[in-house]
């Protein structure tokens, strides 16, 4: 169970992380928050990709009946910070849309 939601969550994580980066880069932010946070966690979750997909893993991977608590740790690792830098970048959007009105009036 826990390898297809793993091999599943992964890629889907992985392209959330990647629109995070597209649209913060588009902000213009002060703070560098793709090198600060998104870089860093797309690093980390290629490499567990790699990873998954190395001969030498996916056998003992499919197998695993201990440890299993440790896998399901990087999932809530990446969903909190993909929830979180989610909500950075709405707040980052309210600021500049505030700063904006404020240059125009």
């Amino acid at each position: 169970m826990v390898d297809r939601v793993y091999k599943a969550d992964l890629p889907r994580l992985r392209n959330n992380l990647e629109k995070l980066k597209e649209s913060f880069s588009d902000l213009g932010s002060k703070t560098n928050w793709i090198k600060l946070r998104i870089e860093p966690l797309l690093k980390h979750l290629v490499s567990l990709e790699e990873a998954l997909k190395s001969e030498e893993f996916s056998p003992e991977f499919s197998r695993l009946t201990k440890g299993v608590e440790m896998f399901h740790s990087d999932l809530v690792y990446f969903r909190t910070n993909v929830r979180g830098l989610e909500k950075v970048l709405q707040s980052e959007k309210r600021s500049l849309t505030k700063k904006g009105k404020r240059s125009n009036e």
